[in-house]
């Protein structure tokens, strides 16, 4: 990737940030005035730019001849405000876990659109440890970009899965993991069934990834026996 204002920007940085960062690696040591005049910057606003980024853990500076002179902090301190919110959100996740939701049923019915649903689907996946599906088309594997990474790591720790897919899809990178089966039947199928636990998922990723999510374990449970159905009969 580039390594411009532009993509400094998508990564969070505004755009007089992005440009004084840049010209601080570039150049590696610079006063406030050269970099004022280099940018073509207001030097009032130079300075202000240069102690935003100091809060921000992107530049520091060294006392030469009672002046200050400025270098940029390694690229990895990018990441810091992403490591402080992740712990910020862990720690409120924690928090809210400890409400306990009223529940008026015994089941739920949840839409997505976009990959949120699936990842929600992956973790109920994780936490059971077992799972299967039928219509499995390999889409999720291609454009889902954590099922590849955590399909493997599932794999290493002696997850299991068993699937039905059509026979064309027998080539397909999902289905040479070790501890994930396979078996064929000869319909074609747009939309993927899982089922994990008390969660059934209809997924639909052709276009604009649509999933239906529900939770209930008698459905849970009847859609498993129709699996296990298909199962006998699917081909290996």
């Amino acid at each position: 990737m580039l390594a411009n204002i532009e993509n400094l920007q998508k990564a969070g940085l505004p755009r007089n940030e992005a440009k004084v960062y840049l010209e601080l690696l570039k150049q590696g040591e610079l006063s406030a005035n050269e970099l004022s005049k280099k940018l073509g910057m207001d030097r009032t606003l130079t300075y202000g730019v240069i102690n935003n980024l100091i809060e921000k853990g992107l530049i520091n500076y060294i006392k030469r001849e009672n002046k200050k002179i400025f270098r940029a902090e390694p690229p990895e301190n990018l990441l810091n405000p992403l490591r402080k919110k992740r712990i910020f959100i862990k720690d409120l996740i924690k928090g809210l876990s400890k409400i306990k939701e009223k529940k008026d049923s015994d089941y739920e019915v949840k839409i997505y659109e976009g990959g949120d649903g699936f990842r929600t689907i992956l973790r109920g996946i994780q936490k059971n440890k077992e799972y299967c599906s039928f219509g499995a088309t390999g889409r999720a594997y291609d454009q889902i970009y954590e099922f590849a990474p955590i399909a493997k790591k599932l794999d290493k720790e002696g997850f299991t899965s068993r699937s039905i897919a059509h026979p064309k899809h027998k080539n397909h990178p999902m289905t040479k993991f070790k501890n994930q089966k396979f078996r064929y039947l000869d319909i074609e199928s747009e939309a993927t069934t899982i089922i994990t636990g008390d969660y059934v998922s209809i997924h639909f990723l052709k276009n604009k990834p649509l999933l239906i999510m529900i939770k209930n374990k008698e459905i849970a449970d009847t859609y498993r026996n129709y699996f296990n159905y298909l199962w006998k009969i699917a081909k290996k």
